[in-house]
């Protein structure tokens, strides 16, 4: 009875932050960071819950939300790679791979890799004519991030986990006046980032704490300007509803999790998800974001069948359209 007092009380705690997080949606931080891309979810899974995965325990994909998540990993090799169509014609494309080398003794051992092509522009500069520019050329914007990570579970209620990624940003090239001629300058920058988080089962009704911090750096320079990465802190909890009101559900699951984020360049967010399995093989997904400029409701299916999971997310996404996302995942 009193481990259970105590894990009420954790409850008690927890859901005092996530509500406290959400009375505090009005507070307004805009523009605090750069390379943006980092804060766009890389998969399908997670994508049609409202991203609300900091409590989730799967494989190669819990890099990008929660790297303690992948010390849970059930098999010995896990590997993911997700598209997402996003908007104004921009493309991210996402890879993920772990291993579990002796069945979670060394823990688990992951990388990432995490591509963006913003299409292409067309260059100009400014030029003493009736337009008052020229066109140079076609240039292709585009971003990266590389990452090794390892978790590892401390008991079988426990992990934490940690994920260094290498990031880079290239803005394509421009032609600036030095003295009395001209000349190109290549817009790159880069930085190295890291994440860490923990991961904690109650062991009561299957009650899941989680928590995350994504982005740590140093700060980066283009030009004479610095800005900081999208630091994020994020807590969340989640449950499988039926188990946690003790309904007998036989083959079926369902899942809530909810995730209460502390962004650097935004007031606080929520993020609400639920998923339905039917015989660990069909998955019917949705969620809410809560304080997203254009996004509100997401949707999501997904399938697995002999260790092939195949996940497809939409996001309507106000006045960009909507935006859509596959993953397919392999675990053996």
């Amino acid at each position: 009875m009193k481990v259970n007092r105590g894990i009420m009380r954790s409850v008690v705690v927890l859901v005092s932050t996530l509500l406290t997080g959400s009375s505090l949606l009005g507070q307004v931080k805009l523009a605090q960071s750069g390379f943006q891309f980092l804060s766009i979810g890389a998969d399908a899974r997670a994508t049609g819950m409202a991203e609300a995965m900091t409590t989730s325990d799967w494989g190669s994909g819990a890099l990008f939300f929660n790297p303690a998540g992948m010390a849970q990993m059930p098999t010995a090799f896990d590997l993911a790679a997700s598209r997402n169509q996003w908007i104004a014609d921009i493309t991210h494309n996402a890879f993920s791979m772990a291993i579990n080398p002796a069945n979670g003794v060394l823990g688990v051992f992951g990388i990432s890799l995490f591509s963006v092509d913003y299409g292409e522009i067309e260059g100009t500069m400014y030029w003493e004519s009736d337009a008052g520019y020229i066109d140079t050329e076609v240039f292709t914007p585009g971003a990266i991030a590389v990452g090794v990570g390892y978790a590892r579970a401390i008991s079988d209620r426990f992990s934490v986990g940690g994920h260094v990624k290498y990031v880079g940003q290239h803005l394509g090239e421009s032609v600036v006046p030095v003295g009395d001629s001209l000349t190109a300058k290549k817009n790159l920058a880069f930085a190295t980032a890291v994440d860490f988080g923990t991961l904690f089962k109650t062991g009561f009704r299957g009650l899941v704490f989680g928590m995350s911090i994504r982005n740590f750096s140093g700060e980066v320079k283009y030009e004479r300007e610095t800005f900081q990465l999208p630091l994020t802190f994020r807590m969340g909890l989640a449950a499988n509803l039926f188990e946690f009101l003790g309904v007998q559900s036989g083959s079926q699951a369902l899942h809530l999790r909810v995730d209460a984020s502390h962004p650097r360049a935004f007031s606080e967010q929520m993020n609400v998800g639920i998923e339905y399995g039917f015989l660990n093989t069909v998955f019917l997904r949705g969620g809410y974001l809560v304080n997203y400029d254009e996004r509100g409701g997401t949707f999501g299916v997904g399938v697995q069948l002999l260790g092939l999971h195949v996940d497809y997310a939409y996001t309507p996404f106000g006045i960009f359209d909507q935006v859509q996302q596959f993953t397919i995942r392999f675990a053996r």
